[in-house]
């Protein structure tokens, strides 16, 4: 009767012993895989050494966490704080890497209250206090949206922006523009592709050759000095 308590006892220690030891094992190999799957790298490349290194520290909250359930749009509205970004892609590379890859916009005009700041294809303004690229400079206080509505619209007509010097904004939303030949050409609200269209027309007839102000603000009325 003893000898048959022992083997009992023996056999639940046993189980028991199994017991732990599986619960042991299973929840290593739980943590291990949550460890093994959290984010423990994160490349960035696109930009320049400075710069990448800015936004990988902005982006160190996302490190240690879950490659498989990581939010990348969390990631993506961090990346557009960054008005030199136009366009990224992120990658998971599994188990634990970030690949972040990063176009830059170009910049396209310089803003003339300050010529550190930089007007990218994006519209976004830009400190930049090395640039030396020769970009036009643009004075008054631009909206964004308009500027790039006014830049779609000289695209669209036969006047280059790349032969523009200097672009002035006024409030009420209209555009004055200067060629690289020091001609001014006031320009209407209304009809805009139509008047870039006629400007660059006048400026290459002999009878306006030595003409430097286009007036076109009034409607079917030319001044021409």
């Amino acid at each position: 009767m003893h000898q048959s308590t022992d083997k009992k006892n023996k056999i639940i220690i046993y189980l028991l012993f199994l017991f732990i030891l599986s619960t042991t094992s299973a929840k290593f190999i739980n943590d291990k895989n949550k460890i093994s799957s959290s984010i423990n790298k994160i490349n960035i490349t696109g930009l320049s050494e400075k710069k990448n290194l800015e936004i990988l520290k902005n982006l160190n909250n996302f490190l240690y966490k879950n490659i498989f359930v990581i939010n990348k749009d969390e990631i993506k509205k961090n990346l557009e704080k960054h008005n030199i970004i136009q366009e990224f892609s992120i990658k998971k590379i599994y188990p634990s890497t970030l690949n972040i890859v990063i176009k830059p916009t170009k910049f396209i005009a310089r803003v003339s209250n300050n010529g550190q700041y930089l007007v990218g294809v994006n519209g976004k303004l830009i400190e930049d206090k090395n640039n030396n690229e020769l970009l036009p400079y643009i004075f008054g206080e631009f909206n964004s949206q308009q500027f790039l509505l006014f830049k779609q619209n000289i695209e669209k007509s036969i006047l280059s922006f790349s032969n523009l010097k200097t672009l002035y904004f006024f409030p009420s939303g209209r555009w004055d523009i200067l060629t690289d030949n020091d001609i001014l050409i006031k320009l209407p609200q209304e009809h805009m592709i139509e008047s870039l269209n006629l400007s660059k027309k006048l400026i290459e007839n002999d009878n306006f050759k030595d003409n430097k102000f286009i007036d076109l603000r009034v409607s079917n009325h030319l001044v021409v000095k």
